[in-house]
């Protein structure tokens, strides 16, 4: 990866027996948060030798059983075909063989999580199993050495193949099967650091192999390592300057594990002991907080509405009280840039995936509307997740998408409101009075009562009292029987009873 002029990079990693955070900070502010709490570990990367409980023809995939509470699911593109069993000719690649020639019910199969159940959908596995290293991502089923599409010089690209190509070799000079993916962070990494991970790998993988012809499915078999040494694992970068651990024992942890793997970052690697709470640093409780709510504040005095629903995230852009010197066409560009700077940083912070629309402010120039998207597509280069983004579309919308491995910060963070069950919005208090006078209707008709108790909330029971009375008056009239009304402390705005008395 291109070393970013002038960019500076901390890690900060708070650790409690519940639960550890890690933030990551560039230039001085919070660009990601990522969270693991004891109880609810991801499990991306979690290899498990699973029992295949159903399969679907018409959908082709199936569902496994790796023992959790709902069932994982695979796809016939994510199943390793059996090369003996379908050869693929040279000049035609064979279409994906259907998902009943592959498995069948009963079936054992050794699986890895891709995507971690978010909402109501189950974990979704793959047969195609990688173990990832500092440098390198082992693949035991091929032999193929692919490289990052971070590092672009294709020079570099060329000798970091060769190199790995050399270190796959054993003692007796036998090539070992397997293959690897040689990762971003290894753009500047010697032969022994290779040689390394390539050893340390076929060891773990060993290891693994003997660990799933044992086990009984369903079964875990191998777990990712915890957050705080993942990040030394895949987070650190050439112009990552400190990582800062506040609890002793993970630090001391983390020294020996960067001893071992990552043996250039312990001048970096520091115990962080002081008074304040080491979120307190750079802001980072606050900014986690804002990070929640709908409504992003861009310096210019525009900002951004950031909505999430089920099927895409949505991000408008207003002008807000931003009134440009020069003219609007300049207020309007202006305002696009500094929010394509502050999406790519949203987008990150709150761990969007999916599909993103961006609305920016309509822009009559097509030279703009270009310079926007180059903002948007350098910004999203530092992103960890891969992102891609379309052209603008006819509607003036970006529309782009972002790998979802993991639930979003809000979905780790929050839930559904219990009051307005995730709509966002309450029914008024005039809309509920109008309701119980339906409801009274209704009760009127259908069962005899002398007279009636309404019980609803304060706001509602005000209303009925106050600016509905002469209705209520008309109402009692109407039916000829008597409505109390008593407040209940207890009842939401939506919740009310019509007794009889």
């Amino acid at each position: 990866m291109e070393h970013q002029e002038g960019m500076s990079e901390e890690i900060l990693i708070n650790v409690t027996p519940v639960e550890t955070r890690v933030a990551l900070i560039e230039n001085g502010m919070l660009q990601e948060v990522y969270i693991e709490r004891a109880g609810s570990r991801g499990i991306v990367g979690n290899i498990y030798k699973g029992k295949v409980v159903r399969v679907l023809p018409g959908m082709e995939a199936a569902f496994v059983d790796i023992g959790l509470e709902r069932a994982a699911f695979i796809h016939a593109s994510d199943v390793e075909v059996d090369k003996a069993l379908f050869k693929v000719g040279d000049e035609v690649e064979r279409p994906v063989p259907n998902i009943s020639s592959m498995l069948y019910e009963g079936q054992s199969l050794t699986v890895q999580v891709t995507k971690d159940p978010i909402g109501t959908k189950g974990a979704r596995l793959t047969t195609h199993i990688s173990i990832p290293s500092r440098f390198l991502v082992f693949m035991p089923s091929n032999n193929h050495i692919g490289v990052s599409q971070k590092i672009e010089d294709e020079s570099v690209r060329e000798s970091l193949k060769a190199l790995v190509d050399e270190c796959r070799f054993d003692e007796a000079g036998e090539s070992v099967p397997g293959g690897f993916i040689i990762r971003t962070a290894a753009e500047e990494a010697r032969k022994d650091d290779l040689h390394l991970d390539i050893n340390y790998l076929r060891r773990l993988w060993r290891s693994l192999s003997e660990r799933i012809r044992q086990a009984k499915a369903p079964a875990p078999v191998y777990q990712d390592l915890p957050l705080y040494i993942r990040t030394l694992r895949d987070l650190i970068r050439p112009q990552t300057e400190k990582i800062k651990i506040d609890s002793r024992e993970s630090y001391q942890n983390a020294s020996e594990f960067a001893d071992k793997y990552v043996p250039n970052i312990e001048d970096k690697l520091e115990y962080y002991p002081g008074e304040r709470p080491i979120f307190d640093l750079y802001g980072v409780e606050d900014e986690i907080q804002r990070a929640l709510s709908r409504k992003v504040q861009l310096k210019s005095g525009g900002y951004l509405i950031i909505d999430q629903t089920e099927a895409m995230t949505t991000i408008d852009v207003n002008t807000g009280a931003f009134v440009g010197h020069r003219n609007l066409e300049e207020t309007i560009f202006k305002t696009n840039l500094e929010a394509a700077r502050a999406i790519s940083r949203q987008l990150r912070l709150r761990n969007l995936g999916g599909i993103i629309i961006i609305d920016f402010i309509d822009m009559a120039d097509p030279e703009h509307q270009r310079q926007v998207i180059r903002m948007l597509e350098k910004m999203l280069e530092r992103d960890h997740a891969k992102t891609k983004i379309s052209c603008v579309s006819e509607l003036g919308l970006v529309e782009m998408t972002r790998k979802r491995t993991t639930e979003s910060l809000g979905q780790v963070l929050c839930q559904p409101c219990p009051l307005c069950d995730g709509r966002g919005f309450l029914k008024t208090p005039d809309t509920i009075c109008y309701e119980i006078f339906r409801e009274i209707l209704r009760v009127n008709r259908a069962y005899e009562a002398n007279s009636y108790l309404v019980m609803a909330s304060q706001s509602v029971i005000d209303r009925l009292l106050d600016e509905e009375s002469d209705n209520v008056a008309d109402l009692e009239t109407f039916i000829g029987k008597n409505i109390k009304f008593q407040v209940e402390v207890m009842y939401s705005q939506e919740q009310y009873d019509v007794v009889l008395l």
